[in-house]
């Protein structure tokens, strides 16, 4: 890695955030929205309004605050330019487009769409926000592509809330893998290359978005519950718990892709099978996949077993056993880094939270406006290594210069924080005590001779 590459990386960060100022009438916005997307990479500890003002170098999170709540632009467009942005840098016809939600957990009642409700962090009951997502995922690497917003019931049920947090009046209710169907049709309408589509088992008991991907000839591998009503080759009923009681496979070991401890191998067998009242697409098939991990795993009162996932593929008749692990190995990749990233990175819009008037997840238009530049930090993230980071910063100054003419010139240590500030000057460690004055030497006495 050379100081070539580093100036690289910040010429095409710049070069992204300038084709994306099209979305602004005012330059003010258009350069307070490169500011928020440089401060989004950045290594700042608290990702809220400001943390982000402060290594902006301004002096309130006014403008960040004013370009989610009041300035004009729209967010789905900035959505379409990134998944654009995506494809260009990843695309491929074997890429794997994967489903998967996260949760921020909140302390209030204000926040757009906050309820409690099941929370994959924690997993158990917590008063959060839930976004589904998705993933376009290759061999090149991975980034968000697409976002909504879960309304449980509560809010949907109660107009007035839904009016004071900014959420359209014909917004209705529609479940999390609804959602994903929504997502998943933009993604094909915009003639996204991928060949897989991969989700979970809170996606993949859905039959709705099952029949989706059958109409539209979609292959996709994903968990399912281990009592899906399945029908076996000779017509009779079975489940998956059926199919792994009959003692009858043929595990073959094979690596889910890398992992953070290098590759990721699992005991895999396929079974064809049947989705009771809904047979695939033409040309198609269903296949239930076993995966069991390598070793058996000893838990506390119970005896030593297997880990074992079910996945129901539906891919041409043709596929084999390798491509229809890909689905299964991509999506845990890609849910991994969605965890890392919510918990770490900062990326989640739910992290931001207003110093002023706490509009960062209060309002609906905000969330949405923030997750989608989000997105363009998480893409254009994946570009540098950890290493290169900091360094990657130094040009920062100069890109805060070419921004809003209101803050050029400014000194760059920025202001102070309102609370707590990190560089307030530290008191010294108490000395030795007073000894007074200081006192001349007495003078050095001469040894006499006999």
């Amino acid at each position: 890695m050379t100081a070539q590459d580093i100036a690289g990386w910040d010429t095409d960060l710049q070069s992204l955030t300038d084709g994306l100022g099209a979305l602004f009438n005012r330059p003010e916005p258009r350069a307070t929205f490169g500011l928020m997307v440089r401060a989004l990479l950045a290594d700042v500890p608290k990702k809220n309004s400001w943390g982000l003002a402060e290594h902006a170098g301004l002096p309130t999170p006014r403008p960040f605050e004013h370009l989610l709540d009041g300035a004009v632009w729209d967010a789905d467009v900035l959505r379409d330019r990134v998944r654009e942005h995506v494809v260009a840098g990843l695309g491929s016809v074997d890429a794997v487009v994967v489903a998967d939600d996260t949760q921020a957990i909140k302390k209030g009642d204000k926040s757009v769409g906050v309820a409690p409700q099941h929370c994959g962090l924690t997993n158990q009951t917590e008063n959060c926000q839930v976004m589904p997502m998705l993933t376009y995922a290759t061999e090149a690497g991975h980034a968000f592509v697409d976002r909504e917003l879960y309304l449980p019931k509560a809010w949907t049920s109660d107009p007035a809330r839904c009016r004071a947090a900014g959420v359209p009046a014909d917004r209705e209710f529609a479940t999390k893998p609804a959602l994903v169907r929504r997502m998943l049709a933009r993604v094909v309408a915009a003639g996204v290359p991928f060949g897989w589509f991969a989700a979970d088992s809170g996606y993949g008991r859905d039959p709705d978005l099952r029949a989706f991907c059958h109409d539209g000839g979609i292959a996709y591998a994903m968990a399912v519950p281990v009592d899906l009503p399945l029908v076996g080759a000779r017509g009779e009923a079975l489940s998956c718990k059926d199919i792994l009681r009959s003692g009858v496979h043929r595990w073959e070991r094979r690596t889910a892709g890398a992992g953070s401890k290098g590759a990721r191998f699992y005991d895999w067998s396929t079974h064809a099978v049947t989705v009771k009242e809904q047979p695939p697409a033409a040309g198609f098939g269903h296949t239930l996949l076993i995966r069991r991990s390598k070793d058996m795993k000893t838990r506390k009162d119970r005896p030593s077993s297997y880990d074992i996932e079910f996945f129901l593929v539906h891919a041409p008749m043709a596929a084999t056993m390798a491509a229809m692990v890909r689905g299964p190995g991509c999506g845990g990749g890609s849910r991994r880094t969605t965890g890392s990233a919510r918990t770490s990175s900062g990326w989640t819009p739910t992290r931001f939270v207003s110093g002023l008037r706490g509009i960062g997840t209060s309002r609906c238009a905000c969330w949405h406006r923030l997750s989608s530049r989000s997105r363009v930090r998480a893409r254009e993230k994946k570009r540098r290594s950890t290493r290169a980071r900091r360094p990657a910063e130094a040009g920062r100054a100069a890109v805060v210069d070419r921004g809003d003419p209101r803050i050029a010139g400014r000194d760059r240590a920025g202001p102070r924080r309102r609370h707590g500030c990190r560089d307030r000057p530290r008191p010294l460690a108490p000395g030795p005590p007073d000894q007074g004055p200081d006192q001349p030497l007495p003078p050095t006495r001469r040894p006499t001779s006999a």
